[in-house]
């Protein structure tokens, strides 16, 4: 009896050592299954300027290596609308993207709470633009007024004059505009606007498209405005990700969070060396001066983290229907690493 008793105390024993052991390595097992190589996507414009920076001084490469991810590898990709781009995420061959929140929030509702975001990087303004003087306000489109958006009926832009609409017809008349709207990139519409035959002459215009077309279309002005719209800045770029993805790398989420509020504050502090940083990576022909004088217009330095105005857009959406689950509050759509930002 004491002789299977000390055998028992002694399997007892082996097998609380080995939990113990099971429980030291699992982090070091999570660590060697993080992935070795991504493909992030961003768009065209200054909006997104945090995503070139973190390329050129490698921040989410360092953020990862001192969180337990060495030698991580990120392939840059551009994509003209954000549509393309989160088809490419559920296919499985892109890892991140960088879009509008309006994105993150069908994905998030169409896989049920399987694509969350990470972090914000940008809050930029938003302007509808128009060359035709006969279009002061919404109630001046006829319906043979075209309205170029990234992508029709769900891009930020779109469900901004949506919500515009809502508020300038009644709340059934959110979608009065929608018929008006036309899928385009936002340098394509900018070469739109400057040729006076072509049939689209208003556009939902991010920076820098929208301060080159008040400033070299002939009779191009203002309309609205996100601010205007919403009573206060909007994301209008987020990065998000499966949560697959996320579970199998933490490290890595973590590492963009950081990253880009990184990148963020390089640009608050060092704008010249940021815009250089942003013509070198992009391609974008716009003189520096011309890009620093845009950066010191209302609104944009707005390059921070936390999600603004995400909730609303939601609330919006679901009421439409365009969502079919109402979130609760902001978190619900992001990962929990971005918990302790002071997002809406």
């Amino acid at each position: 009896m004491e002789g299977r008793s000390k055998r028992r105390r002694g399997n007892d024993t082996m097998r609380h050592l080995a939990l113990i052991l099971m429980l030291l390595l699992a982090p070091l097992a999570a660590r060697g299954q993080q992935a070795r190589e991504i493909k992030v996507t961003r768009q065209p414009s200054i909006i997104y300027m945090p995503t070139y920076v973190m390329e050129r001084q490698q921040l989410i490469e360092k953020r990862a290596a001192a969180l337990g991810a060495p030698g991580l590898k990120i392939e840059w990709l551009v994509f003209a609308g954000g549509g393309n781009a989160t088809d490419a995420l559920l296919a499985g061959s892109i890892d991140v993207i960088h879009t509008g929140p309006t994105n993150l929030l069908l994905l998030w509702d169409r896989t049920r709470g399987g694509v969350k975001g990470i972090v914000a990087s940008s809050a930029l303004p938003l302007v509808m633009v128009s060359r035709d003087p006969r279009l002061q306000k919404l109630s001046d489109f006829a319906e043979t007024d075209k309205i170029a958006v990234p992508t029709v009926r769900v891009s930020t832009q779109a469900v901004l004059l949506q919500i515009a609409a809502a508020t300038a017809f009644g709340a059934d008349g959110w979608n009065r505009l929608d018929g008006n709207t036309v899928q385009m990139s936002h340098p394509d519409a900018l070469v739109a606007l400057t040729n006076p035959k072509h049939e689209v002459a208003t556009h939902f215009a991010a920076p820098p498209f929208l301060f080159q077309e008040l400033r070299t279309v002939p009779g191009a002005h203002r309309i609205t405005d996100d601010r205007a719209i919403m009573g206060g800045p909007v994301s209008n770029s987020v990065s998000f990700a499966t949560t697959k993805f996320g579970d199998a790398n933490p490290a890595v989420i973590r590492a963009i969070k950081e990253a880009t509020m990184e990148a963020e504050a390089f640009i608050r502090a060092n704008p010249r060396e940021a815009v250089e940083i942003y013509r070198a990576g992009s391609g974008d022909r716009t003189p520096a001066d011309d890009l620093l004088a845009m950066m010191r217009e209302p609104g944009m330095d707005d390059y921070r983290p936390q999600p603004q105005g995400t909730l609303r857009i939601a609330q919006h959406m679901h009421r439409v229907g365009t969502l079919k689950t109402l979130p609760k509050a902001w978190t619900d759509y992001f990962f929990p690493v971005s918990a302790d930002l002071e997002g809406s």
